[in-house]
């Protein structure tokens, strides 16, 4: 049956009785209306974007809480499309006039005008509702998260467990956040669907002095489905790690700059294949023409050890979503395979624009910012070799157990500070080492990346870009590079 038609000049006694408390099936109606105005305008696409977010954050320092933030926000985002071209504006009010008041705008900004008061305006036909957050018995998670008081206990008492394992201890810091949001994505390609996310992160930050020696050293914890996983968390195995690592490092010698064979550590090791190939396989990176990878599909970029996956479908970590922020399910993309490249990380705005398929991966920080290619859980895959094997092969190098902070240029320039390193001597590990930085650039370390063990492991992490600050997953086994340039002293 053919959607009915408004005239223009019925929009403003047009009347939904539209829920605000949730996003379901009663936005249909206006969502449609507002996406035919849009179209009647000239408009090649409209995609809308409303969110709900519940979010809290508490640090105990020493044994006290001394942090505690709330946010609460809504607010909606609409795209317009004309050609290849877009424009975005978002608005924290909700109702029919906000909307079409946010949709006018945009439509302003690409030279468009509402249509005259006697023009047909039809709805679009938008698909049955998709709901993640129902299907997968979601709506429930926020009542069952731990209560404000359990997670100032829980915080605390972990400290406290730090204080016991931890020599020399200057600073500890336990410190929590929870991040609750519903989202619906509605546009005019007939795209319906809803989502309910809880993103959650837990963990220890310990600086340790005695004289002039100083370490520091951190550990972070990620979950994006269990409302239970503050409760849960095993502090004490984390504490001991941390408290284990930063008395290492704190009478650690200083690391001889040089180039070295390394072997980096699995899970948050990956965060320099994350920062270093990962940002340049996004479709972004090829419409501003910054990525050495541009043309190169199908060809050779990384040593055939080398097969890497970006995926948002793997059970619990910070990067796995049903669909991505315009509405596409998730799903796995090859990334490299034996060192050919395959695909590369694309949204719908750089699908348009570069030809490459969308790849679920539009991502945004939330309602203020247009969804843009973004990775989710991005990991170098397990290897054939043992861990034995890759120490045996190297007679003097570094050992990465811990990565920290970094940088990383445009074209894939990077450094990146390792927090806990170790030098190998004769394949096997003799002394601690501090001052380690990695320094190279992706197109020469790619092809460096000789061998992987068979223990893959993931780690929670932030990612910044034009979209704002995303949450994903860095990973890998144990990896050796050939050869790297090592600052230090």
């Amino acid at each position: 049956m053919a959607s009915p038609l408004v005239i223009s000049k019925e929009l403003p006694s047009l009347s939904y009785a539209y829920t605000f408390d949730r996003f379901d099936e009663t936005w249909a109606a206006p969502l449609s209306i507002l996406m035919g105005l849009g179209r009647a305008a000239g408009a090649d696409f409209i995609e809308f974007f409303l969110e709900r977010v519940n979010y809290i954050s508490s640090m105990a320092e020493e044994d006290a809480i001394t942090s505690i933030s709330p946010r609460l926000s809504t607010g909606a985002g609409v795209r317009v499309f004309l050609g290849k071209a877009d424009c975005y504006v978002s608005t924290n009010d909700l109702s029919f006039n906000g909307l079409k008041s946010a949709l006018e705008k945009a439509l302003g900004i690409m030279g468009l005008h509402l249509p005259g008061p006697n023009a047909f305006i039809p709805e679009i036909n938008l698909e049955p509702l998709r709901d993640y957050g129902t299907k997968g018995a979601k709506d429930s998670w926020l009542a069952k998260c731990s209560s404000m008081q359990d997670m100032g206990d829980i915080l605390v008492q972990a400290n406290g467990n730090l204080a016991q394992e931890a020599k020399h201890a200057q600073s500890r810091r336990a410190v929590y956040f929870r991040d609750w949001q519903e989202v619906l994505v509605a546009a005019s390609d007939g795209t319906f669907a809803r989502d309910v996310r809880l993103t959650q992160s837990v963990g220890f930050s310990l600086l340790c002095a005695d004289g002039e020696n100083r370490s520091s050293i951190s550990k972070r914890v990620g979950n994006a489905s269990d409302p239970a996983f503050l409760a849960s968390w095993n502090y004490a195995e984390d504490a001991a790690e941390v408290a284990e690592s930063a008395g290492k490092m704190l009478d650690a010698d200083f690391v001889e700059s040089g180039t070295y064979p390394v072997i980096m550590a699995n899970s948050f090791g990956g965060v320099i294949f994350h920062e270093a190939c990962g940002h340049l396989l996004e479709t972004t990176q090829i419409e501003r023409k910054t990525t050495p990878f541009i043309d190169k599909k199908g060809e050779k970029i990384a040593h055939e050890n080398l097969t890497a996956w970006d995926e948002g479908i793997t059970k619990d970590e910070f990067g796995t979503i049903d669909m991505d922020d315009e509405g596409m399910p998730a799903q796995r993309t090859l990334l490299i395979e034996n060192g050919i490249l395959k695909n590369f990380i694309a949204d719908r705005a750089g699908s348009m624009r570069t030809g490459h398929p969308r790849t679920g991966s539009g991502r945004r920080q939330n309602y203020t910012f247009a969804a843009a290619s973004r990775m989710r859980n991005t990991y170098i895959s397990s290897g054939e070799y043992s861990i034995d094997e890759m120490f045996s092969s190297i007679d003097k190098g570094i050992y990465c157990k811990k990565m920290g902070g970094g940088s990383v240029g445009a074209t894939g320039q990077f450094n990146f500070a390792a927090d806990e390193a170790y030098l190998i001597e004769n394949g096997k590990i003799t002394k601690p080492l501090k001052g380690a930085t990695l320094i190279g650039e992706a197109v020469d370390i790619m092809q460096k990346i000789s061998m992987s063990s068979q223990d893959l492991a993931l780690a929670p992490g932030f990612c910044g870009s034009v979209s704002g600050s995303v949450y994903v997953t860095v990973g890998q086994p144990h990896i050796k590079v050939d050869a790297i340039t090592v600052g230090g002293r």
